[in-house]
């Protein structure tokens, strides 16, 4: 068989078992991208969560000797939830980002990569493969478009013609030397809304992230938030979407091709108090199964707090108060004083100072501090 006619095999096979998009690529180096990681590492835009070093990142062959070729994939997943819950006075709910909804896609991404490893492996008995679904070296992006599956935009999300930038992206690269595809016309042209939207300015430039920066890079952090980005972060648990949801080439977009990535509304839009005493057990159960869970309970507890003062809930004082002075984890414990003073109640300034005179951990006594702080700023 040649190989023209086997990656028309490919192809049809691919939409068989529930991939959207294929493209095929060549195994040569990522130059362009080369430079942009170094730039990206001088000015130290990078998240910390990247895997293997920048040659591991952009030469093929250096995980696989013998690649000729990348075979890339894209599967579309919803940007809309059908019957999503309100949030109300009693019941503030945070929000997962849509790349969370439904089961992890790097379980399903790779499911269908190994069974297009299979077919392939069927057909050439030679044939030497190696998959990756977004924790691997190769940039999953930088593949996609130059394989034709779409176009980096400036939110530096791959934009596809067809289900716009809500796609899931894995690769396989492989010593078979297949025909290259042609990469998509970027036409982003003049358009800077998700520049213009970023809450934090992490879009630098076009096509530049400053991931210390991104939203959805901070809300996985497991530390203290940083001050200026409190305010930001809002309702959010888990993620962001806004240079998505921006975004012309998303208008109208919404695909519900898969029921793995159904969300499930009260998980995608769970209620926030409950989620400051769910246990590791009752954690795993929830949302053992979805993308958002890979960093553990804490971050998103300490999200959830954010976002109970950001609603100023003062239905939640009573649960804070108890956290502030039980949790063992500092970041809880603080970042719950911090949320009391913003929620800004008496009972809640109250049981700040009365829990100060308990506290030890020097971090924690400075959100003390910066909650009470919120007093003095309300009162004048």
């Amino acid at each position: 068989m040649n190989t023209e006619q086997l990656k028309q095999e490919i192809i049809k096979y691919s939409k068989e078992i529930g991939i959207d998009k294929i493209g095929f690529t060549t195994a040569d180096v990522f130059g362009e991208l080369k430079e942009r990681l170094r730039r990206q590492q001088e000015l130290k835009y990078q998240s910390g969560f990247e895997k293997g070093t920048i040659e591991e990142r952009t030469e093929p062959r250096r995980l696989l000797p013998e690649a000729q070729s990348i075979i890339s994939i894209a599967i579309a997943y919803p940007s809309r939830m059908k019957d999503a819950p309100k949030s109300t006075k009693e019941e503030r709910r945070g929000i997962f980002a849509r790349a969370s909804w439904g089961i992890d896609y790097h379980h399903v991404l790779r499911d269908r990569l190994e069974k297009l490893e299979a077919f392939i492996k069927e057909k050439v008995s030679d044939a030497n493969t190696k998959v990756m679904v977004d924790t691997g070296e190769l940039s999953d992006r930088a593949v996609a478009e130059r394989a034709g599956i779409g176009f980096s935009g400036k939110n530096t999300s791959i934009i596809t013609p067809e289900f716009g930038s809500f796609v899931y992206l894995g690769e396989m690269i492989t010593n078979i030397p297949f025909t290259p595809d042609s990469p998509v016309e970027d036409s982003c042209g003049d358009c800077t809304k998700c520049m213009d939207a970023c809450p934090t300015g992490a879009l630098v430039e076009g096509g530049q992230l400053n991931a210390q920066r991104c939203i959805a890079f901070l809300t996985q952090t497991k530390d203290f938030l940083p001050d200026e980005f409190r305010s930001k972060i809002g309702n959010r648990v888990y993620g962001c979407d806004t240079c998505q949801i921006v975004c012309p080439k998303n208008k109208k977009v919404d695909f519900h091709i898969h029921p793995e990535f159904e969300p499930e509304p009260e998980i995608t839009k769970p209620k926030l108090k409950p989620m400051l005493r769910i246990s590791n057990r009752e954690f795993k159960e929830t949302f053992g199964h979805i993308a958002g869970s890979w960093r553990g309970k804490k971050p998103l507890q300490r999200n959830a707090i954010i976002g109970l003062g950001h609603y100023k809930d003062t239905t939640a004082v009573e649960e804070l108060i108890a956290v502030m002075n039980n949790d063992p984890r500092p970041v809880i414990r603080g970042t719950a004083a911090w949320s009391l003073g913003k929620i800004g109640t008496d009972e809640a300034y109250a049981a700040i100072r009365e829990a100060m005179e308990k506290e030890n951990d020097e971090q924690v006594l400075f959100e003390m501090n910066k909650g009470l702080e919120f007093q003095t700023v309300t009162n004048g």
